[in-house]
């Protein structure tokens, strides 16, 4: 077994991008991340560290993830997958394994996965009406018009709701949230969400 082998199955497993483990103190923000939502006192015991994507087409995907969403590439590379701990592909196949972060350097973080030898099947095309195990990637953004819009023009982007006023009831009372968002599957079936906060 390689050293990038152990590497590969040691991040599929534990979802970590490096072999470094988060400082036990992190700076606090000073004010709650959303009205009604107060920053813990002390830390929770699990982060939400991140989603991987199984796509047909990684450099489609990139396009999207990268180029219109506007996340950033930190690692790159290919692994060789068990079929077991990740239960996809066949024992030994090889896989391009994609991470990109937006702003915070731990959390929040989106993988993309394409098996490249031998390859998987071809589900078909994706349904579009959703279902249970169905997934909602909610992002936010300073310009959803304008990355609504550059989405709208990928392959394999099917948009189901244009950017529009969104008014949510407010958390514990408070004010109502709203939100600048449009909705569409990516090029897998993952639906997306694209917010821009409102004041």
């Amino acid at each position: 077994m390689t050293r990038l082998t152990i590497l590969a199955a040691a991040m599929l497993l534990a979802g970590c991008a490096a072999a470094q483990e988060r400082p036990a103190t992190t700076a606090q923000p000073a004010q709650p991340a959303a009205p009604g939502v107060d920053v813990p006192a002390t830390a929770l015991p699990t982060d939400v560290r991140r989603t991987t994507l199984i796509v047909r087409d990684i450099e489609n995907s990139l396009r999207l993830y990268r180029d219109v969403i506007g996340l950033q590439v930190n690692y790159d590379t290919v692994v060789t997958t068990s079929g077991v701990a990740l239960p996809a592909g066949e024992p030994g196949a090889k896989a391009r394994l994609i991470l990109l972060n937006s702003n915070d350097p731990w959390v929040g973080w989106v993988g993309l996965m394409q098996w490249l030898d031998p390859k998987i099947p071809d589900p078909g095309p994706y349904p579009l009406r959703m279902k249970q195990g169905g997934v909602v990637m909610v992002m936010n953004t300073e310009d959803v018009d304008g990355r609504c819009a550059a989405a709208a023009k990928l392959p394999g982007i099917t948009m189901t709701a244009p950017p529009r006023l969104q008014v949510y009831p407010g958390r514990n009372g408070g004010p109502d949230i709203r939100v600048r968002g449009c909705n569409f599957f990516d090029p897998d079936g993952i639906l997306i969400e694209m917010n821009q906060i409102l004041k």
